[in-house]
């Protein structure tokens, strides 16, 4: 028999509070237009996006962190030193070690927090929250930072007319803590590595540094694929992320998939055949594919604007890189 005393940790777990910070620098579809061949006309109609932020170099992954980071642990009530875990989602951070999540749990006032980075592309949001969850379940926290960040425009082709318009910058942060009944449901996530090569980045690093190639790593994808399977194969996760939360569409209020186009998003709405009622996250237009980042930032003006409201019942679904996926429903704080 096992000597090791159980865990003591929450029954559940919840999101406490949400933020968000957008850089200050709007980039309209002009700015793009100014590499590529091409029209605003068409950046819209294919991706639905109008604007997208660019970070100026101040603001980086730990400054922008750090600001939305400040405004979910006061959204959510309680002081950094509570804070027993910081969980960073990126792809853009560039120093492979050590881990951005220790430098920010430090610049916040965290005290000595468990604090490591993840890498799931645009489903990094949905893996950080779902990891954070057992923390809080498991006992090893009682308050667990979650934070996606991006700065995209670091590795942007700007001129490769497929990907140059779609990518923006931001940070969106969560704190996740202990509940008394089911606030985040069973999380519904996997991977298809066979499919890997529709989204990637253009050389790994040792090339660029080796002198292999001059011209500097970026993300591209093949725009057709990638839109088939968010379509067909994400509605199919989402579903599954309903039915594990023992819930239908009709329970819904509001559907924040992660904003990599809106076309995708309005496919994905039809396809689950979503009430008109639902409130659905279409903060793309103006903020662009911020990746990791682009769940927490949607759910937070979704908040700040009252389009969706404290105690809503909402599913999130992530989707990207790798390919990896993650989708989970959950009450918004």
């Amino acid at each position: 028999m096992s000597k090791i005393k159980p865990s003591k940790g929450a029954p559940y777990a919840r999101i406490m509070g949400v933020g968000g910070y957008r850089p200050t620098r709007v980039v309209p579809n002009e700015v793009i237009l100014e590499t590529i061949d091409s029209s605003d006309e068409w950046i819209r109609s294919r991706s639905g996006i109008a604007t997208r932020h660019w970070a100026s170099p101040e603001e980086t992954v730990a400054a922008m962190s750090i600001e939305a980071s400040g405004k979910a642990i006061a959204d959510a009530g309680i002081t950094p030193e509570q804070i027993d875990g910081v969980i960073v989602s990126t792809v853009s951070h560039f120093k492979q070690t050590p881990a951005v999540a220790t430098e920010i749990a430090d610049r916040i006032g965290a005290g000595r927090p468990a604090a490591f980075d993840i890498s799931a592309g645009c489903a990094g949001f949905g893996y950080g929250l779902t990891l954070a969850k057992g923390m809080v379940v498991e006992g090893s926290a009682e308050y667990v930072l979650v934070i996606g960040v991006e700065r995209l425009s670091d590795l942007t082709d700007l001129e490769d007319r497929a990907t140059a318009f779609l990518f923006g910058d931001g940070a969106g942060a969560v704190v996740v803590g202990p509940a008394k009944e089911p606030m985040i449901g069973p999380t519904i996530w996997g991977s298809e590595g066979d499919k890997s090569d529709t989204i990637k980045q253009t050389v790994p690093w040792d090339a660029y540094r080796d002198g292999t190639v001059e011209k500097f790593p970026a993300i591209t994808q093949e725009g057709q694929a990638v839109f088939r399977w968010a379509v067909f194969e994400m509605a199919k996760v989402a579903q599954q992320a309903l039915d594990a939360a023992g819930i239908s569409s009709a329970d819904l209020d509001v559907f924040i998939p992660h904003q990599a186009n809106m076309r995708i998003i309005d496919s994905m709405v039809k396809t689950l055949k979503l009430p008109e009622s639902v409130t659905v996250a279409r903060d793309v237009e103006t903020t662009g594919n911020t990746s990791a980042a682009s769940i927490p930032l949607a759910m937070e003006r979704l908040l700040a604007t009252g389009q969706a409201k404290s105690g809503d019942t909402a599913l999130v679904i992530g989707f990207g890189a790798g390919l990896v996926y993650a989708a989970t429903v959950v009450t918004l704080p």
